[in-house]
């Protein structure tokens, strides 16, 4: 028999984050705590508020559900869950912890064992220009040759003029340039703001208008001057025909999968196979969760052995993180067994 419980965590952060649906300061997570015949499993409920599907009222009494119904296995689990998707992340997450021989090794791979890395992209906030042009300053010097922005929050040309500065330094060879629009851009305006910023040879941009407006998204990627990923189009999308139709309508150039936001493991496979079959990219990337949940995504993110840069470097954000072997070094993620981990709640 197995037992469950649930925490509350709030994560701090080391300094207020901007995106285009305002400023964070701290992160509320949850962790579900497996135990069986004195061994213990974890994972981490990673819920964005304002964005997730499943911030929803009645969000811990459905960790009080699932904690005590959770005899009836994982896969009857998942199937209840369908409509809190970070839920159904912590769950698989923990109990492929419960089932491992270290707690913290869920998918044992040349990663887990210090041998390989995974290539990440490094994130510059929304803020001043001077911070913004600060933190692009500090990725470049850490090794990174791949760097996302958030843009949309401050005047427009001002991040063009970020974007020409960093190009009069740095070529495509040198640096890779992703931007992040979370919805800011109208359907009036959003083909001339791609046309501007496809200047500056970008790599792609992510949601460039608020999902759910399928027409004029798939009008978009149809004409754009610079390939589009799907982001939050993709969240609160449950069914298999309703996946595919989204992929299939729209045609994307690519589609961004947060575990903790589509469905765990499971959800985001889903898209991955629906994706591949229409010739659609894609990359994995976290939710601001902790070290523990960050750990479980880099891991499975692993094993699918995709070679463009992931999105998987937040754990630094916060004063309150959990100490673990994950480090990022030159713009990649390393397990470095040489750190122990640290979590206790």
């Amino acid at each position: 028999m197995i037992k469950a419980s649930y925490h509350r965590y709030i994560l701090n952060f080391k300094r207020p984050s901007g995106t285009s649906r305002g400023v964070i300061k701290i992160k509320e997570t949850w962790f579900i705590t497996l135990q069986r015949d004195g061994i213990a499993g974890v994972g981490e409920c990673g819920i964005l508020r304002g964005l997730s599907i499943d911030d929803r009222s009645d969000y811990e009494d459905k960790l009080i559900w699932t904690c005590s119904n959770i005899n009836l296995g994982l896969e009857t689990l998942l199937n209840e869950l369908t409509e809190f998707p970070s839920i159904q992340f912590g769950l698989e997450a923990a109990f492929k912890s419960l089932d491992s021989v270290d707690k913290f090794q869920l998918f044992p791979s040349a990663f887990t064992k210090g041998f390989d890395s995974i290539p990440i992209n490094g994130l510059v906030w929304m803020g001043s220009e001077d911070f913004m042009r600060e933190q692009i300053k500090d990725k470049i010097n850490a090794g990174f040759d791949c760097i996302k922005l958030k843009i949309g929050a401050i005047d427009f040309q001002t991040e063009l003029d970020i974007l020409k500065s960093i190009r009069k330094e740095f070529s495509v060879s040198d640096i890779q340039l992703r931007v992040d629009a979370n919805g800011a851009f109208s359907e009036n305006n959003a083909l001339e703001k791609l046309k501007r910023l496809s200047e500056y040879q970008l790599h792609s941009i992510e949601q460039p208008i608020m999902p759910k407006q399928f027409e004029s998204m798939a009008k978009l990627c149809e004409v754009t001057p610079l390939p589009i990923a799907l982001d939050e189009e993709l969240i609160g999308v449950f069914s298999e025909n309703e996946k595919q139709k989204i992929l299939k309508t729209i045609s994307p150039q690519y589609i961004i999968l947060k575990p903790s936001l589509v469905g765990g493991f499971k959800g985001s496979q889903q898209w991955i196979d629906f994706a591949e079959n229409l010739n659609i990219k894609w990359w994995i990337t976290s939710a601001l969760e902790s070290n523990i949940g960050l750990n479980a995504i880099a891991q499975w993110t692993y094993t699918l052995k995709n070679s463009m840069p992931q999105g998987l470097g937040t754990g630094s954000l916060f004063t309150n993180n959990f100490d673990s072997p994950l480090t990022i070094k030159n713009g990649t993620l390393h397990y470095d067994l040489k750190k122990n981990w640290k979590f206790n709640l």
